[in-house]
């Protein structure tokens, strides 16, 4: 059963799907397709300019009672340093252990460590680890912070700064001002 829609109802129902994502916007065209199409994602294709395949597995989740579930989150994206080279990375934390110091005032436990990332490229060298596998400087910064090593200067301590003398105000007691109110009323 086609039902006739005018111009300015199909633009509502395209805009309303604009609005969705993933499986409820499949689940709305499901609907309409089966509602004003007859359930044929081509000629909701047609009519509506949604994707046909879109529309098909939206008619197929309604049908089987099953959600699509993609897989771009996990085949998308540039894998982390770590997640590549588990040796290397095992390698860092425990040089980074040995150059680690707790915060002076034990209010977190963020562990500050005196060692530079150009350093900790420089020893994992040493250790032989191929520079084709070692990341740049910026990158192994990020990679100690992950790992919650946080790379700060150590301050050394500043010395105070010369600061005038204050010079004091003057003192003036309510006894010294009640005593020469009560004499200027007896005069």
């Amino acid at each position: 059963m086609i039902v006739d829609l005018s111009r300015t109802q199909i633009e509502d129902l395209h805009l309303a799907s604009s609005k969705m994502t993933g499986a409820r916007r499949r689940a709305f065209q499901a609907e309409i397709a089966l509602k004003y199409c007859n359930g044929s994602p081509r000629l909701t294709e047609t009519v509506f300019g949604w994707s046909r395949s879109t529309v098909e597995t939206g008619l197929g989740e309604k049908r089987s009672g099953l959600l699509c579930v993609g897989a771009q989150s996990g085949f998308s994206g540039r894998k982390r340093w770590e997640d590549l080279h588990p040796q290397a990375f095992v390698a860092l934390q425990e040089l980074a252990e040995a150059h680690c110091q707790q915060d002076p005032t034990f209010t977190t436990s963020i562990a500050f460590t005196r060692l530079t990332a150009s350093a900790a490229l420089k020893e994992l060298s040493k250790q032989g680890f191929f520079p084709e596998e070692l990341p740049s400087p910026s990158v192994m910064a990020e990679v100690l912070n992950r790992s919650g090593y946080r790379l700060r200067k150590i301050l050394k301590a500043k010395p105070q700064k010369n600061f005038q003398k204050r010079t004091q105000s003057l003192r003036t007691s309510n006894s010294k001002i009640a005593k020469s109110m009560t004499a200027q009323s007896n005069d």
